[in-house]
């Protein structure tokens, strides 16, 4: 005799629900969500009242697997496509949750296999469209009016078992108290009518029960088999598409690599740009992109080679060829100007130029899934979503924002110029270099605090130095002052606006960038355009920039409009293709530039201008005669070793490089950057974490001072609004913008040692 086994505990009914902590993200960590156990399905809300209308999850248990970690954590898995991490408040109440789960994925496991069994019977509905899916739609009413009249039929016989049941009980209750034996044939009789009756009812409301039962078994397994088709076709959809994304980035490369660049690109190195520095960008890419349309004409001008009697020595135009050799002598001025000029110290006084690092420590290699942390983020302002420090590189904003002086030879050689129109192009070539260092710069750089600074002392070695200071939170705002011994000043103030679009970032930065030459007095400014972020969800990241600017020369009226072109795979132009054309205030064209904004640009002098042929949307084209283009600006290379250290360049290598007597705000000083590039992430979360929630105690502390102080006026002036400490707002007359422009102080504050006046914001 076998031995009997204690029952199993099942939960009540067919539903178990009841509250869980379901680990979220590295950020949130385990959460307290609402878990629903029904029909071998178990789904989450996040709250009770999202039952109705919001599913956070759903997790099929017929085909899961279920794993016990410890007393109160357990792991509920289908393969790797859904994962859920669960924690339970105590143990007892764990083993509560396995046992019901447990026994729903038996039940599930039973009901799916009896389904692919009785499915054999029953041909699949196979998906369709047209007349056959309004077929199928009549079938599906006919078989639900059908089990209508069948219900009907369950109510009526019902009601008749209902009636006749009474009336045979009171027959028998009759039967009992008869006493007069004549009387009792009589009894009798009624009683087995009765009985006959309700027999009869019985029986039909059985057939009808069965019936009823039959058909619905049926419909359903036929409607399981239909549902479970139509998943199936959904799952080869997906690997159809996965295909044929894999099957456009092969065809992507080989159009790349095939691509005849126009003439005007004669150099070789330039002509195989579109194989070499592609290729770190795109050809891993694994899934689809974001292409925009075709632009077919996208710089809406031709050039041609300009007629040979603009080249003959002694001709008519001997003033504008004086005028174009500047080009040439601006060049060569800067190696004969450390000789040639009175002006420059002797080189026994200059101080040894202080030996900058090359290397930082290499990236470590840690995997975290950018796609599970931004699909909560669709549509929202980025600088206010907690990130991790995965998806950032060891360096500041602000740091980010110094790195467009990687060119800064440009301004100086802008700064010699005789002519206004030559200098826009070297101003313009410095707008379009600022953008090399992001081809392959995928991390995010850490958002400043309110009050860091960063300094780029560079006057010994390259004759300039510069500041940042973050002067604003929300929006978060970046003012930036750089001043050259060589004539020039460099002033901007730079707001970021991002949303994310669940398949790209969009960067758009607001504000304006000011370029002053002390010797012309030229005043110039200008606009940053659009940086973009492609495959968020899947794929090889990779930044594109699109859009245009026009710089301004506020003295002459001179102005350059640029345009970036954005990335099409159906275009016949070289990626990343920036064109532009100088012209005076009257609106003549004297200067075509042409390049990328990756790589290099050429500018070249334009003899003469007319009306061509009609381009895109027959819009006339104008052509342009120009001279030979000559090389305004070209991309140093990255250092050895780049792709393991961020794609740094040489310069922003240094920039986190520890400097002595630096303010206490400058980014060098901020722990958690720090820990990051010595490539101690977990350290670097927890210390960023802690500074940005003190941040936020400093700032709701501000804010109860400005209330504090508006409910008493007299105490003085309300704090309700951080003033920053290097930087004040002020309208330019010039160009009638507002922006913070730096006061002064600061470099004789690091002179004198005196950092009294900083925050402590690390």
């Amino acid at each position: 005799m076998s031995e009997s086994k204690p029952p199993t505990p099942t939960p009540p009914g067919d539903m178990y629900k009841g509250w869980l902590f379901k680990w979220t993200n590295y950020i949130k960590g385990y959460q307290r969500r609402w878990f629903v156990l029904s029909n071998g399905l178990l789904s989450y809300y996040r709250t009770q009242a999202e039952m109705g209308h919001t599913c956070r999850g759903t997790i099929n248990l017929a085909t899961a697997n279920i794993a016990v970690e410890d007393s109160c954590n357990f792991v509920i898995s289908n393969g790797g496509a859904q994962t859920y991490h669960l924690k339970a408040s105590s143990e007892v109440e764990r083993q509560r949750w396995i046992t019901a789960l447990e026994l729903a994925k038996a039940k599930a496991v039973h009901m799916q296999a009896e389904s692919d069994d009785s499915g054999d019977d029953c041909p699949a509905v196979p998906p369709s469209s047209g007349q056959g899916g309004g077929c199928r739609n009549l079938e599906i009413q006919s078989t639900l009016r059908t089990l209508g009249s069948k219900v009907e039929d369950l109510n009526t016989c019902n009601d008749l078992i209902v009636k006749h049941g009474s009336a045979l009980q009171r027959s028998l209750s009759e039967l009992e108290g008869i006493r007069v034996v004549g009387d009792m044939g009589e009894k009798m009789r009624q009683v087995t009518e009765r009985a006959t009756l309700f027999r009869i009812t019985s029986n039909a409301m059985i057939n009808a029960c069965r019936d009823f039962l039959s058909l619905a078994q049926n419909h359903s397994k036929r409607w399981q088999k239909a549902l479970q088709a139509e998943r199936d076709q959904r799952i080869r959809l997906e690997e159809t598409l996965e295909q044929l994304a894999k099957q456009h980035n092969h065809l992507e490369r080989a159009f790349r690599g095939a691509t005849v660049l126009p003439s005007s690109f004669s150099n070789p190195a330039l002509a195989n740009k579109g194989g070499a520095s592609v290729k770190g960008d795109a050809s891993d890419e694994d899934d689809d992109n974001e292409f925009f349309d075709a632009m077919e004409d996208p710089a809406g001008f031709i050039t041609v080679p300009a007629d040979p009697k603009y080249h003959r020595s002694g001709s008519n135009v001997s003033g504008l060829s004086s005028e174009i050799g500047m080009d040439e002598q601006s060049v060569n001025f800067d190696e004969q100007s450390m000789v040639s000029n009175p002006e420059s110290p002797p080189p026994l006084e200059l101080e040894p130029v202080r030996q900058r690092r090359t290397r930082i420590p290499d990236k470590p290699n840690y995997y975290l899934n950018l796609w599970s942390i931004m699909k909560n983020c669709i549509g929202k302002e980025l600088s206010k979503i907690p990130m991790p420090v995965n998806f950032n590189e060891p360096l500041s904003m602000l740091q980010r924002l110094s790195e467009d002086l990687e060119y800064y030879e440009l301004l100086d050689k802008a700064a010699k110029c005789q002519s206004s129109l030559e200098q826009m192009c070297y101003v313009a070539a410095f707008t379009v270099s600022s953008y090399s260092t992001t081809v392959h710069r995928t991390g995010k750089p850490f958002n400043p605090l309110l009050g860091e600074t960063f300094e780029l002392d560079r006057l010994k070695d390259c004759g300039y130095r510069s500041l940042c200071e973050q002067v604003s939170h929300h929006p978060p705002a970046a003012a930036h002052h750089a001043s050259s011994e060589k004539g020039w000043t460099l002033r901007q103030e730079i707001t970021l606006a991002s949303k994310f679009r669940g398949k790209y970032l969009s960067i758009m930065p607001l504000g304006s960038i000011q370029c002053l030459f002390d010797k012309s007095d030229n005043h110039y400014s200008w606009k940053k355009v659009t940086t973009t972020v492609h495959n968020i969800i899947v794929g090889k990241l990779w930044i594109d920039q699109s859009g245009e600017i026009d710089v301004v020369n506020h003295k002459t009226g001179d102005r350059c409009h640029l345009k970036f072109a954005p990335y099409s795979y159906f275009s016949r132009d070289v990626p990343r293709k920036v064109t532009g054309v100088v012209t005076d205030k009257e609106g003549k064209a004297h200067y075509v530039l042409s390049g990328t904004w990756d790589e290099k640009m050429e500018f070249s002098r334009i003899m003469q201008s007319s009306k061509g042929e009609n381009g895109t949307e027959g819009k006339q084209r104008t052509v342009y005669q120009t001279l030979k283009a000559k090389e305004i600006w070209r991309k140093n290379p990255l250092p050895e070793g780049a792709e393991n250290m961020y794609f740094f360049s040489s310069l922003a290598l240094t920039l986190n490089d520890p400097e002595e007597g630096v303010a206490p705000t400058d980014c060098r000083r901020r722990p958690d950057q720090r820990l990051m590039e010595d490539g101690r992430w977990d350290e670097a979360n927890a210390e960023k974490q802690r500074l940005e929630e003190k941040q936020r105690t400093v700032r709701r502390e501000r804010e109860r001072e400005a209330v504090k102080a508006a409910s008493s006026p007299e105490e003085g002036t309300h704090p309700d609004s951080y003033q920053a400490l290097w930087f004040e707002k002020l309208d330019d007359p010039v160009s009638g913008e507002t922006l913070h422009v730096y006061k002064g102080g600061y470099w004789e504050a690091k002179e004198q040692g005196s950092w009294d006046m900083c925050p402590e914001i690390f």
